[in-house]
């Protein structure tokens, strides 16, 4: 599976021919998209669904069923689901989005296992009840600390990780985040800039 890492947490996987796109949102770049042939949300927030962008992208949009995403027609996915999408074997889990600042309510959040190996998580720190190989790390919001990305990675154990939800980080931000990361847990971690590949 080749991951190509795009701007905050969007990623795009490839396989065999077919394209699944996670979480493009209104910071990602159009080129993410290019080729999908399905997409997942992970929930409503405009930084990971560019609503206008993937209403005229003509492919299935899997998101949680309790999501409220105007304009944007959705395949609706609860917790637990599994199913497929662009020819990947999807599993959701979770269901809320990490306590926000300030009390803002909170909405559905759906993180996602794909082929049994990578999770990409969404605005929570879900673990699944199920080893992962490949874990793609939130490393900043205002939803989270630092030391909650650590032990989110220790508590999984991937073999390796990388970090996502990252771009209001500046390059000395990043630095900090990548360092503690690097020395705190036991995994291959890495840092991929967007529109880098694995």
């Amino acid at each position: 599976m080749r991951i190509t890492k795009y701007t905050h947490a969007c990623v795009r996987l490839e396989h065999a021919g077919r394209v699944l796109v996670i979480d493009p949102g209104t910071w990602s770049e159009p080129a993410a998209l290019t080729g999908a042939d399905a997409v997942l949300v992970t929930h409503e927030h405009a930084d990971h669904v560019d609503v206008l962008r993937l209403a005229g992208l003509g492919v299935p949009v899997h998101a949680p069923a309790e999501s409220d995403v105007p304009g944007l027609e959705v395949v609706p996915v609860s917790s637990g689901a599994e199913f497929l999408a662009a020819g990947f074997r999807v599993r959701a889990v979770g269901g809320r989005h990490a306590p926000i600042y300030g009390g803002q309510p909170a909405c559905a959040n759906l993180g996602y296992v794909i082929d049994e190996a990578l999770y990409h998580p969404g605005d929570a720190l879900h673990v699944p009840d199920q080893p992962i190989d490949t874990l793609l790390v939130p490393v900043h919001g205002s939803w989270m600390k630092m030391a909650e990305a650590i032990d989110f990675v220790k508590a999984i154990a991937p073999r390796r990780a990388f970090a996502i939800h990252d771009a209001q980080l500046n390059d000395r931000g990043l630095g900090s985040v990548n360092g503690w990361l690097a020395e705190e847990t036991d995994t291959d971690y890495r840092y991929l800039r967007p529109g880098e590949s694995v």
